[in-house]
């Protein structure tokens, strides 16, 4: 009888506790309800999350987006979007001599709350080259810090761009920001590539961490053109957060794209339409029958000699030696070789074909380095001690160590012999092309104080085909 009773009290206990917990499950839901319901009557006209993309000609185009969560009332049409600016020149005190207007899409994120923003556009043409100008965003009701950018020296190819490239960088331990927020400081860059996987990710939290993630490169997209291409963390809503928040040149919604910057024609891509088939496959084939006619054209002689390299940047590697089961690990990996058994689609015998140099990817939370390799050969330069001068197919390099909340990714024991440099170290790639026949990337470790644990030449004398 008293082990009954005993069991009795402990199972109303039990209850009462439930109880009491989803009771306070229930009363923190409804005062984040009534929270909302409150912020819903406080406008928000002040922009934020302010960056930087190149338009549809890179040598005299800008395009600059923002945010803010309200529109003004009954605004003029494009005064809620609004960008003042004006060259700054030495000796005299900067001004905003010109302004320019754009729009302001509404942006719904998915999630329960359904969060609205407005995402602002505006794009500043017909710009000076080799200039620096100073700017701001907003309107009547609400401006931005005073940020600005400096021009690309020329339209020619005849200039040696510096970028830094990675990937898989999230709002938590971000570990490379502060430092590539530093060097966009001391003015050592000309453009960003983020190859795919922000904030980790953009619709949690019901997209404030992809607020906060926006607010947080600020720092570095407001000053440079930060160019990006899709993750596999961007794809939920069918990509809205990311589709929503950029403004990459070609109109595809940021999906695929391709600009010129000095001697280099850069391309990215979608690697995300090879695995999120529950969104049809015409994305698919779209972008594949685009990205053949995009390499065909940069091509073309007159174009191959204007602009000799051609750098290829998506999400998901074709090749990895990392300890884990992701698509790269695989022989017959999709974006490598196509659709299984049909073999639809595949990109690297496309590279092949069009003599693509360098194919730049992420994914993997670790940085590794590729001797030239076309279908699993390595196929080297000539020289014997120059693996890289007049190599016989594209070089690959795997860069997603910027930080994350998911951490670092190991490599197998025993390493592949086509892998010529791995590191778990976090860190990104520093690239600058010199002329048209020198390229020097160099792999910076955040874990080593930013030093250079990795660095080489890609060396051409003749570009073209490797058929």
């Amino acid at each position: 009888m008293q082990r009954q009773q005993k069991f009795f009290l402990l199972s109303t206990l039990t209850l009462l506790l439930a109880g009491a917990a989803a009771g306070l499950a229930q009363a923190t839901e409804a005062k984040e309800e009534q929270a909302d319901e409150v912020a819903g009557n406080i406008v928000h006209y002040q922009p934020e999350q302010v960056h930087l993309a190149f338009g549809e000609r890179t040598a005299s185009e800008i395009v600059v987006t923002w945010s803010t969560r309200s529109l003004p009332p009954d605004p003029e049409v494009g005064a809620s979007s609004v960008v003042e600016y004006g060259r700054m020149v030495a000796g005299q005190a900067p001004r905003f001599t010109q302004h320019a207007r754009g729009t302001a899409t509404k942006f719904v994120d998915g999630g329960r709350k359904q969060a609205t923003q407005y995402i602002h556009r505006v794009t500043l043409s017909g710009l000076e080259a080799n200039a620096t100008y100073m700017y701001h965003c907003g309107s009547a009701v609400g401006w931005s810090a005073i940020f600005q950018f400096r021009t690309v020296p020329t339209g020619s190819a005849d200039w040696s761009p510096s970028v830094a490239i990675f990937g898989d960088m999230g709002n938590e331990n971000a570990q490379s920001l502060a430092r590539l927020q530093q060097e966009t400081q001391r003015g050592m860059y000309d453009a960003i590539i983020h190859v795919g996987d922000f904030a980790y990710d953009m619709n949690t939290e019901n997209a404030r961490v992809g607020d906060e993630f926006m607010r947080q490169i600020e720092t570095v997209a407001a000053y440079l053109p930060y160019m990006v291409v899709p993750g596999n963390h961007e794809e939920k809503f069918n990509f809205s957060n990311y589709r929503a928040r950029f403004s990459m040149p070609g109109g595809t919604e940021n999906m695929f794209y391709s600009f010129d910057l000095g001697p280099v024609h850069f391309v990215g891509i979608s690697t995300e339409v090879y695995y999120f088939l529950n969104y049809g496959v015409k994305s698919l084939v779209f972008q594949f029958e685009w990205l053949r006619q995009d390499l065909a054209k940069a091509n073309l002689p007159e174009n191959r000699a204007e602009r000799p390299w051609i750098i290829i940047y998506g999400h998901r590697p074709m090749y990895c030696s990392n300890e884990n089961d992701n698509d790269c690990t695989h022989s017959e990996t999709l974006t490598r070789v196509g659709w299984p058994f049909v073999h639809m689609f595949g990109l690297e015998t496309l590279l092949y074909e069009f003599g693509v140099d360098v194919a730049i990817w992420a994914h993997e939370h670790s940085y590794e380095r590729l001797w030239p390799i076309y279908d699993y050969e390595v196929r080297n330069g000539t020289l014997k001690d120059s693996p890289y001068e007049d190599p016989r197919a594209p070089v690959h390099i795997v860069t997603g160590s910027a930080g994350c909340k998911e951490g670092r990714e190991p490599f197998k024991g025993k390493i592949p012999e086509w892998s010529a440099f791995h590191s778990q170290d976090y860190g990104y790639t520093r690239f600058k092309a010199h002329n048209r026949t020198h390229l020097h990337f160099e792999q910076v470790s955040d874990d080593q104080d930013g030093a250079v644990i990795d660095e080489f030449w890609l060396v051409k004398s003749k570009h073209g085909s490797y058929e």
